[in-house]
């Protein structure tokens, strides 16, 4: 394996990332993905947007600051949350979908783990099945992403939403994610699905402390050098605060810097609440030398 001195902007990655209908193309500076939970109970921003028309009207706003994906969300993964039932989780993400079908240019995301959400979802337009259990959570996923030709998007998870943080543990936080995404990619390919329209997520803080999240930033290099897109969903997550000693501070600008670290290792998507900030910010890191 390439070691981690070597710089990942002379890493030959991957160029492009298929997606149901579309192409998008993997450059220097990363891809944004804007989050939009429809759902009551997320972490950061839970029932901001469960209101069809407040959840419209977000995804049109990060459109206009500069996402180049959308990624919906029906259900809460935050820690210890409470599963959702699929009818219910579709009934969420559905009118929504319908509503933004043809009115945007970026690419759509279904963030779900159940076939039943991606298949309606995929109907509604969505581009990418955006999976946190690896496609591992329904035994019918799979076949759902073959068919409909999407792209899709595999987390590593240790665990479940309910008991991830119970007390995660590893060998090598590093190695044993690097091996575990390498065998869902393989697994993935034996299963129908086309190489370049598969991307790869090291799941940030799902199943892992504070260091181990904290590790998987400083080594986000080593899954760029996989030859996969890597995408990284780091926002306002738990141990932003905890870098800043005060759990209850904005946790804003801490994402901006672990994006903008991430940007520097290569990797391809950021996973993000706030996009009018990190678009900008990515402009001026790329404008001050930051890839150089």
């Amino acid at each position: 394996m390439t070691t981690l001195e070597t710089s990942p902007q002379n890493f030959p990655g991957p160029n492009l990332w298929r997606l149901r209908t579309r192409t998008l193309t993997l450059g220097q500076r990363p891809l944004v993905m804007g989050i939009l939970n429809v759902t009551p109970d997320s972490f950061s921003d839970g029932g901001r947007h469960l209101a069809e028309d407040a959840a419209v009207e977000a995804a049109l706003r990060m459109e206009d600051e500069g996402a180049d994906i959308i990624d919906v969300g029906g259900e809460s993964t935050r820690p210890y949350s409470d599963p959702v039932a699929a009818e219910a989780e579709r009934a969420r993400v559905v009118p929504v979908l319908e509503r933004l079908a043809g009115r945007l240019s970026a690419a759509v995301s279904i963030d779900t783990s159940k076939a039943l959400v991606a298949e309606a979802a995929v109907e509604c337009g969505a581009e990418i099945i955006n999976d946190v259990t690896g496609l591992t959570g329904d035994a019918a996923m799979t076949e759902v992403a073959v068919r409909t030709a999407a792209g899709v998007c595999v987390m590593h998870m240790q665990g479940t939403p309910q008991t991830m943080q119970d007390d995660p543990r590893y060998d090598d936080v590093t190695d044993d994610i690097v091996r575990y995404l390498l065998e869902r990619a393989e697994a993935c390919l034996a299963a129908g699905i086309q190489r370049n329209r598969i991307c790869l997520d090291p799941g940030i803080g799902f199943g892992k402390t504070h260091q181990h999240n904290l590790t998987l930033l400083r080594d986000a290099a080593r899954f760029t050098r996989l030859g996969w897109p890597i995408l990284v969903g780091h926002s306002r997550k738990g141990f932003v605060g905890h870098v800043l000693g005060d759990k209850q501070r904005d946790r804003d600008a801490g994402t901006l810097g672990a994006s903008l670290a991430l940007a520097r290792s290569g990797v391809h998507v950021l996973r993000v609440h706030n996009v009018a900030q990190t678009v900008d910010a990515l402009k001026l890191f790329e404008a001050a030398g930051g890839f150089q």
